[in-house]
């Protein structure tokens, strides 16, 4: 079990760079997070390929 897992992370800049990378690799590891951007688009493809990979539940 990940030291992460069922956590909430809360990441800004999520829409790209290294906020997008945190989010893809803490949700993989369980974390639950709460995103946020200024590129609502963005961030709606981000949430959608989390949620295409069955990172969350």
């Amino acid at each position: 079990m990940s030291e992460i897992q069922n956590k909430v992370v809360i990441i800004t800049g999520a829409s790209s760079g290294l906020g997008e990378a945190t989010a893809k690799r803490l949700a993989a590891s369980g974390a639950k997070l709460m995103l946020a951007a200024r590129r609502e688009d963005r961030l709606k493809e981000l949430v959608a390929a989390i949620a295409r990979s069955g990172c969350c539940g």
